[in-house]
């Protein structure tokens, strides 16, 4: 059972001046190279991203290694840092694989504690000219279990070492990312592997999915060569803290959405008139933006306590994602919500980019689980799961 008052440094959950820097620098990048227009325009591209700026951050800012460690070529800042550019990245709706390259992949390396693993792969994933991807992290987890619970993916030992076999759906960044980290099956129980795909072994094929901006595809492999990352003995516990930081991410993502709706919608009422006034002086409007707001507030302290809970690698941090989970994920839905709605008639057309967020916190709040499933795990973290209704 975890602590109820968790110790925790309350300046962790404030901003240092430097991560202001950053979170400047960033919203300025993204605002003259990555607007909705250009975010359209990529998606439409076989890699679906601007690859010029996925170089830019990662070389000019170093983005990619802010949270990996210096002696695998990374910046050694912490998880901290890498939230702001995540928040960033998520008001911006940049559509490049951050996630599962640098915070799911690079984070799954680090937890392994396979040092072998983590010089051969994480300086390329930090400056930026190797992407990556993880497959069989579930349940709970993009390319998840199958449904007796069991991984969808085995690995066999054959001539050369260990080959995969099987498949894994829904896993991001699947048909394009250089690296697979795959959660498999094996007869003395589940391990990681690495694997990187080539045709011959592995088939990729892009799934249609409601959000463009964030690619997902079904990865079948016959007899794929991969390497074993770590040890049998601490799959689970690595498996287990990927994906927890990873909803620790996707939360400052999804602040980060939040705040551009509410930002958007609120300069759009205040110019916008009907009766001869604002729509933003009506009261109802004030009412609604009012209610968004303090959802929007309530999201932040949640998803900063999440980032703190990783930056330190606390054993709270279960606890905080799955309660970041659920208040991001619904600030979200109820962001986005209203940037349609505030902007009447424009606001259900394909010209405007409100309905691009919609479909990001539509996928967002499933991706991880639903928000059912992060409650009933967060009642058993804390010791709640099992006992009588009050």
């Amino acid at each position: 059972m975890h602590r109820r008052h968790p110790e925790i440094d309350p300046q962790l959950l404030s901003e240092t001046d430097e991560q202001r820097q950053l979170r400047t620098v960033l919203r300025d990048l993204y605002a003259e190279a990555s607007g909705v227009e250009e975010v359209r325009k990529h998606l439409a591209t076989p890699r679906g991203y601007d690859e010029a700026l996925w170089g830019r951050l990662a070389g000019e800012i170093g983005v990619h290694g802010l949270a990996i460690p210096e002696e695998c070529g990374g910046s050694g800042f912490t998880f901290a840092e890498l939230a702001v550019a995540l928040e960033e990245s998520g008001r911006a709706l940049y559509c490049a694989p951050l996630l599962p390259t640098v915070v799911l992949a690079a984070n799954a390396l680090l937890f392994s504690g396979d040092r072998t693993a983590c010089e051969r792969y994480l300086p390329r994933i930090a400056d930026g000219t190797l992407t990556a991807t993880v497959a069989g992290f579930g349940p709970g987890g993009p390319g998840g279990l199958d449904e007796s619970g069991e991984p969808g993916v085995t690995a066999e030992q054959g001539a050369n070492g260990w080959v995969l076999r099987g498949q894994a759906d829904f896993v991001l960044d699947g048909a394009g990312a250089d690296l697979l980290l795959v959660r498999a099956g094996t007869p003395a129980g589940p391990r990681i592997f690495a694997c990187e795909p080539v045709p011959d072994t592995c088939r990729r094929t892009p799934r249609r999915v409601l959000d463009e901006t964030r690619r997902q595809a079904l990865v079948e492999f016959g007899g794929a060569p991969a390497t074993a990352v770590g040890t049998a003995e601490g799959v689970e516990g690595t498996v287990s803290a990927t994906l927890d930081t990873g909803r620790a991410a996707l939360a400052a993502e999804q602040v980060g959405g939040s705040g551009h709706a509410l930002d958007a919608t609120v300069a759009f009422v205040a110019q916008r008139h009907q009766f001869g006034r604002p729509i933003g002086s009506f009261q109802a409007v004030k009412h609604r933006l009012a209610d968004v707001l303090v959802a929007l507030e309530a999201a932040r302290s949640g998803s900063a306590y999440a980032t703190a809970c990783a930056a330190i690698a606390s054993p709270q941090l279960p606890v905080a994602a799955c309660a970041a989970a659920v208040v991001c994920s619904e600030t979200f839905r109820l962001a986005t919500a209203e940037y349609v709605q505030l902007h009447g008639g424009i606001g259900f057309t394909w010209e405007h980019p409100a309905h691009l967020y919609v479909r990001r916190a539509r996928g967002a709040e499933v991706l991880f689980g639903t928000a059912d499933q992060h409650r009933t795990r967060l009642a058993g973290l804390v010791g709640l799961a099992g006992r009588p209704a009050a």
